[in-house]
């Protein structure tokens, strides 16, 4: 596998450009036992250790059903929706690494696109800091949004982690600490 084949993921559009994989040298996955120049490097919660998946047998749901593992806790979701959209979340898209516990935002009854990690300055480069004053959640990020405005820092003591609504497009961050 090479990423001219790199399988789209309906929550996180860009694993690469987030980290969530990695390219390089060539790995055997664990799953297929085929070579691949991409692999995981987000967590998989799982009973075994797992040193390789490649993005195909996460996006076909391979990996989940094989090692018993899933990519998301299925507790630390925003919103319980529909069991085929909790199965494509937890068993076929790649997660993204947290200080804490990962959680992941939902908003028009789907579960939004993990996008990045953020920082205040980063929101304001992007365009995106009145839409985030708009939809920003204090009682899932425990901060006064002034106070955030000056604590949060890309790969910083508070982390912030971009997601985007799938249906209107908005944007909201969830925010955790080391």
């Amino acid at each position: 596998m090479s990423s001219k084949i790199l399988p789209k993921f309906k929550y996180h559009p860009d694993p690469i450009g987030t980290g969530a994989f990695e390219q390089g040298e060539t790995k055997t996955c664990d799953c297929c036992g085929m070579e691949t120049d991409i692999w995981y490097e987000s967590p998989f919660y799982a009973r075994k250790t797992i040193e390789c998946l490649c993005p195909e047998c996460i996006a076909s749901g391979r990996a989940a059903e094989k090692f018993d593992g899933t990519f998301q806790d299925e507790y630390s979701l925003e919103k319980k929706l529909a069991p085929e959209k909790i199965d494509e979340l937890i068993h076929r898209t790649p997660g993204y690494i947290g200080w804490q516990q990962e959680f992941w935002l939902a908003h028009c009854d789907d579960y939004c696109a993990f996008t990045g990690y953020v920082g205040w300055k980063e929101i304001v480069e992007m365009g995106l800091e009145k839409e985030i004053e708009e939809t920003y959640d204090k009682s899932l990020n425990y901060f006064e949004l002034d106070e955030l405005k000056g604590i949060l820092y890309n790969d910083g003591s508070v982390q912030g982690y971009l997601f985007q609504c799938l249906h209107c497009g908005k944007h909201f961050i969830y925010v955790d600490c080391d």
